[in-house]
């Protein structure tokens, strides 16, 4: 085999380059979830004098991504002169310049509008299946039943046929902020609709699709949880890595965070809340980070091995609905018991069995409350040994991996890890064995003289 160095300068220059452009993409991959995307289905149901009347229907397949409140913002550019007539279980958050118009108004005439979905309780008028959730997504896994979202449109000054119609452009994915990259419109074969009675198929006149995938690098810069370790066989307790989410800085950034027990505390969360009620207001901590799971080894037995997991909320102005964690771990593949959590396998590769999805019991530990006495959620898992694999050396019982809502969380350095008590004491007991020995020879040399 050719080594680097037997390379043309030419060929190493080309290898840095590719190298160099894989690490600036933003392109998302999840290796936990690699067919995870949001999909976004735009059918066209009838023809209108000057355009169509339109479907668009978001799939959140990604298997423990969600989109959280204040929810999904869609937008695109039209790729003509479209405007928007009207709109059922949706809305643009702008008109635009309507002034051409005589008579009707159209709802939006802007050339790239942004839609957000309705409230819950939108009267049923305004209603179609799938709507009026606030713009909340959850992920498919955890309630693939509430996974989509749809809204209808009827566009005007458009084409009026397959071939006079002119796909959006542009289109963008805000879930509540950045993070999701969208692909072109692609024309697909169209939609087949069955009645509820299942005797007729009917079908869209035309459908586009828009993939949008996500990447954490995109939506946040900086880590929003951390991981924690402790154990029984180890006095240790490894905290969060210092700085994980930021840092405590008073000067240059005050209010940064808070105190748990300062008298300014209900004013800061109160008082913030009408400039940007979901911006985080965390606790004053090492690490600043608004969500921290904590892994313990808690207990050993003859077969079975048992983990109890915490996670404790930071951010003083979020309460997390139908939150998530991903755990990865060799012994996933032998879990024996879990409490007060819902449990799924993660299986991206059929052959490796290592990863696994938790969730709360609805109506019971599903709502991680906001941070204060109440923001913590706790369980516990019990797993089967595997003697073959099974150890406490060199950390082998802490997760690999760790993700909360989807995001990735930061480990503490693997040289930090309570490790194993080594052989310290077995030294010093021979020391102890050896100056008692010279002291027994000194007092026997002592009694002679």
């Amino acid at each position: 085999m050719a080594t680097f160095r037997s390379l043309p300068n030419y060929a190493i220059f080309i290898v840095f380059l590719i190298s160099c452009l894989s690490f600036s993409s933003t392109e998302a991959y999840d290796a936990l979830d690699p067919n995870g995307n949001i999909t976004i289905k735009w059918d066209i149901m009838n023809w209108t004098p000057d355009g169509y009347v339109a479907v668009v229907t978001m799939y959140n397949f990604q298997q423990y991504r969600h989109i959280q409140a204040p929810g999904w913002t869609l937008g695109w550019t039209w790729s003509k002169k479209e405007v928007i007539w009207s709109m059922v279980g949706a809305q643009t958050t702008e008109q635009g310049d309507c002034s051409k118009f005589k008579g009707n108004i159209p709802h939006c005439c802007k050339k790239d509008p942004t839609v957000v979905d309705l409230l819950p309780g939108t009267p049923y008028n305004q209603q179609i299946a799938n709507c009026c959730k606030g713009g909340v997504l959850n992920s498919w896994v955890q309630d693939s039943g509430n996974a989509a979202s749809s809204f209808q449109v009827s566009v005007g000054s458009a084409g009026t046929s397959n071939k006079t119609v002119r796909v959006p452009k542009n289109f963008t994915l805000k879930a509540p902020g950045p993070g999701y990259t969208c692909g072109p419109a692609k024309i697909v074969k169209s939609t087949k609709f069955v009645t509820s009675d299942q005797r007729r198929t009917t079908q869209a006149l035309m459908t586009w699709n828009v993939t949008c995938t996500y990447s954490q690098f995109l939506s946040q810069k900086t880590p929003t949880c951390c991981v924690s370790l402790s154990s029984f066989y180890n006095e240790t307790i490894v905290p969060c890595p210092t700085c994980t989410c930021g840092c405590q800085n008073n000067i240059t950034q005050p209010g940064s965070c808070v105190e748990g027990d300062s008298p300014y505390l209900a004013s800061a969360v109160t008082g913030h809340a009408s400039k940007n009620a979901f911006s985080p207001l965390v606790q004053c901590t090492t690490h600043m980070c608004p969500i921290r799971v904590h892994w313990h080894v808690k207990l050993n037995y003859k077969q079975y091995w048992r983990v109890k997991i915490t996670i404790t909320n930071f951010n003083y102005r979020m309460n997390y609905t139908q939150w998530n964690m991903v755990v990865q771990h060799p012994n996933l593949d032998n879990i024996t018991q879990i409490f007060s959590f819902n449990y799924k396998p993660l299986t991206p590769y059929a052959a490796i069995n290592d990863t696994a999805m938790l969730w709360g019991v609805k109506f019971y530990n599903d709502l991680l409350m906001e941070a204060g006495p109440l923001g913590n959620v706790q369980s516990e898992i019990l797993f089967r040994k595997d003697s073959d694999t099974f150890t406490f050396d060199k950390g082998w019982a802490f997760p690999r991996r760790i993700y909360f809502n989807g995001d990735n969380c930061v480990m503490p350095p693997p040289e930090s890890y309570p490790w194993l008590p080594n052989a310290s004491p077995r030294p010093i007991v021979s020391i102890l064995g050896s100056l008692m020995a010279m002291l027994a020879s000194l007092t026997f040399l002592m009694a002679l003289a």
